[in-house]
């Protein structure tokens, strides 16, 4: 698997679920359960390989990668320092100009909603040629 090449459309989404399933414990479980919320929340996605097996999740540019370590499950948001986090779901990658990430532990729950509001907005500064709106509310 580490050694996996860039992939997409229905080969990279069998990889990932191959990845998945290797895994075997909660973190295959964890990042099952965050790709589902991605997929619902932006019904478009496209599922890609890179960097040696890292999934990625992208709509007209990258949204997100999903890395799998020992001891978390990390959602990095590729231009995560321009998304609104009302919830406070970004806990690590804090102190970054443009990526911030969510670690998730072993036991640790995720808001579903906050989440999936995380991927439409990533997905709509995408949208919007990657610039965050200067527009005052």
């Amino acid at each position: 698997m580490k050694n996996q090449p860039v992939t997409d459309g229905e080969s990279a989404s069998k990889v990932i679920s191959e990845k998945i399933a290797e895994l075997g414990d909660w973190r295959g479980e964890t990042l099952a359960r965050m790709r589902a919320l991605i997929k619902e929340a932006a019904p478009d996605v496209v599922e890609e390989v890179k960097w040696r097996g890292t999934p990625v999740w992208s709509q007209d540019g990258g949204i997100c990668t999903g890395e799998t370590y020992k001891t978390a499950v990390k959602l990095t948001f590729f231009k995560g320092a321009s998304l609104e986090d009302p919830a406070g779901l970004f806990n690590s990658s804090l102190d970054g100009n443009v990526r911030r990430a969510i670690d998730i532990h072993q036991g640790e729950a995720v808001d579903a909603k906050a989440f999936k509001a995380l991927i439409r907005a990533a997905v709509a500064l995408n949208t919007a040629g990657g610039k965050k709106s200067t527009k005052r509310k």
